[in-house]
């Protein structure tokens, strides 16, 4: 089951959407344009306390206008979810509560995607397309970001489907 069947309907249209692939080093980021057609690898974050990410991550909110969420969710193979699926809802939970006032006027609709697979898919991608040894992929974070693209923009092509 598509973990953004039950919710699709509240995203937010006409917005920015952030994509965020939440790692336990880095958190890899992309956005979407403001038609939710196209998602671009934005940025890779360390990660650090979680005031320090959620300071960063307000920050690209900002910048860029983003008016709703979608997190990787790692489902085991099994479709069964594990502790990296309750980190991620941990971080959701934690997202909400704390977020600056500010930003809690705009839309907090945060949509969970399944994201088996999607650094093998990118690291594959990295491999075959892009002259970079796959260590400097890793280290530069270009794998955390497309990671984080490629969340989005199965989510973005699910919703474009459904609306």
């Amino acid at each position: 089951m598509d973990l953004l069947q039950k919710n699709y309907s509240d995203c937010p249209v006409g917005v920015v959407l952030m994509g965020l692939d939440l790692g336990s080093k880095t958190i890899g980021v992309s956005i979407s344009d403001s038609s939710q057609s196209i998602a671009f690898p934005l940025r890779t974050l360390k990660r650090t306390k979680f005031s320090r990410d959620l300071k960063s991550i307000e920050d690209i909110i900002r910048e860029y206008n983003v008016g709703g969420y979608i997190f990787g969710y790692p489902l085991n193979m099994d479709d069964s979810a594990g502790p990296r699926c309750q980190s991620v809802r941990d971080f959701g939970l934690e997202f909400t509560a704390q977020i600056s006032d500010d930003l809690k006027d705009k839309s907090m609709w945060i949509g969970l995607w399944d994201e088996r697979l999607s650094t093998n898919v990118v690291k594959d991608f990295v491999d075959k397309s892009v002259n970079i040894s796959k260590r400097r992929a890793k280290d530069t974070g270009l794998i955390d970001k497309l990671a984080a693209q490629h969340i989005l923009q199965g989510a973005l092509d699910f919703l474009s489907h459904r609306r």
